[in-house]
């Protein structure tokens, strides 16, 4: 009787203490997380109209312009990251600033302008994930 007492008053006592650990969790900085997933719809986007050969080149200049923009946020949203995270997002910026160049007008030009910016999140998320 005094074991299932005791073990009953442990799980009690876990449960309060669980309470504010998740409070703690949830007030954590949402940025980071809403810049990679904010990138991660516009290139999904991308190779949504890739797949479905429908690149219209107003919609793909304008996912390409929001993930430049998007992009230069990387660095703000992950403080005190290491030198080669900083240089990963350098390279994803020079990637999206030459594809938002290009201005890709057919499927086979998103295709090129975009292989480049893949490659940079590829390497940084193989990285640092």
């Amino acid at each position: 009787m005094r074991a299932a007492l005791l073990i009953l008053l442990g799980l009690v006592i876990g449960i309060v203490g669980t309470v504010p650990v998740m409070n703690a969790l949830n007030a954590r900085n949402p940025l980071p997380k809403a810049v990679m997933t904010t990138m991660n719809y516009h290139m999904h986007q991308l190779t949504g109209a890739l797949k479905g050969q429908r690149c219209e080149a107003a919609s793909m200049q304008d996912s390409l312009q929001h993930m430049q923009v998007i992009a230069s946020d990387i660095q703000a949203a992950f403080p005190g990251a290491p030198q080669a995270f900083v240089d990963d997002a350098a390279h994803l910026r020079d990637a999206l600033q030459s594809a938002v160049q290009a201005a890709p007008a057919d499927c086979a030009a998103l295709a090129a302008a975009i292989k480049p910016v893949g490659k940079a999140c590829q390497s940084c998320h193989q990285q640092f994930r």
